[in-house]
């Protein structure tokens, strides 16, 4: 296998130098197409979508380096999906709609997106704005184009189509009615109890709301040849206990914006800051365990030691009261 940043110096040069320019061209273009869609609302919520969550393509986009000389194609596939990926959320968390009709609808958008046999849809069926200038059909093609580049994609397309079912359940899940969504991620949680069983339900909820999987096969399928044996060994290594770290990460630091907003976040149904911290632990040792497996286990490792700097070093976790010393250090 070609040589992969396997040292923290090597890993900032070739992102700072080769990654962050190429995504924020992504994210421009994406901008652009952004401010043409008609209706308003779709408007505003791609608009805001791509305004205050750049930082997930960026983060994600760490993962084009395991492309080699594919890396250009592995961030706009990157940048493409999770825009449809933060999008979506946006129109499910601050539009107009608690239909799990229309969330369903919505996030065949994901599904398509690695699927390049199938025709894209009106994702827009179920709700009252229709009129988005094809901007969500072009991001699901644009994903498309470079799966038709990878010849064995077939051979383990179903794997990333799970990790998809699970994010796509959990969107619908947690933004029907209020009174509604955590008895049905309890629900759902119970009916995966067979991939759940040492983690608590909200924790589940939280390993099935990352992206990091999929854009790890994603990439090295650009760059090596992909058997569906290491497809699977990928993801197994990342869900639960990877992205489980990632976004239950995200939700730590977003507490007290989360509480204002009257928003569901998985951290609150901790029992104290003390359990919080020490299953965060566990899901930082448990990571590390299985990235270990992993080739290539340095560059893992550093992007989830990474993942936890940039989110415990963001401004909001040094205003989180009442905590019991959840450091950087000590999530290593």
């Amino acid at each position: 296998m070609k040589k992969v940043p396997g040292n923290a110096v090597t890993l900032m040069v070739k992102t700072y130098v080769r990654i962050f320019p190429e995504v924020s061209k992504q994210l421009a273009y994406w901008k652009n197409r952004a401010l043409e869609i008609p209706d308003g609302e779709l408007r505003n919520q791609a608009l805001a979508s791509l305004e205050t969550k750049r930082f997930h393509c960026q983060g994600g986009a760490v993962y084009a380096l395991i492309a080699g000389e594919r890396y250009k194609e592995a961030i706009q596939f990157i940048v493409a999906y999770q825009t449809i990926s933060d999008y979506l959320d946006n129109l499910c968390d601050r539009s107009t709609s608690l239909d799990a009709q229309d969330f369903q609808l919505l996030h065949e958008a994901m599904r398509d997106a690695l699927s390049p046999e199938n025709p894209v849809k009106n994702y827009y069926e179920k709700r009252k704005e229709h009129e988005d200038g094809g901007y969500l059909a072009e991001l699901v093609k644009t994903c498309q184009a470079i799966l038709t580049h990878i010849p064995e994609y077939s051979q383990f397309q179903h794997q990333l189509l799970w990790l998809e079912g699970l994010y796509a359940d959990l969107q619908v899940h947690k933004h029907v009615r209020v009174v509604e969504r955590v008895p049905r991620l309890k629900q759902w949680y119970e009916q995966h109890e067979d991939i759940a069983k040492y983690l608590q339900w909200q924790e589940f909820s939280a390993a099935a709301g990352s992206t990091l999987g999929i854009f790890c096969v994603v990439s090295y399928s650009l760059g090596y040849y992909v058997t569906a044996a290491f497809a699977t060994d990928i993801v197994r290594s990342y869900f639960p206990y990877m992205q489980g770290l990632h976004i239950l990460l995200d939700y730590y630091i977003d507490q007290q914006e989360d509480d204002m907003e009257g928003d569901l976040n998985f951290c609150s149904f901790y029992k104290n800051s003390s359990e919080m911290n020490e299953r965060l632990q566990f899901f930082a040792d448990m990571a590390d365990r299985y990235l270990g497996k992993l080739p290539d286990t340095e560059f893992h490792l550093l992007v989830r030691k990474g993942l936890v700097g940039l989110y415990l070093g963001d401004p909001k976790a040094r205003m989180i009261p009442d905590q019991t010393g959840l450091k950087k250090e000590s999530l290593g």
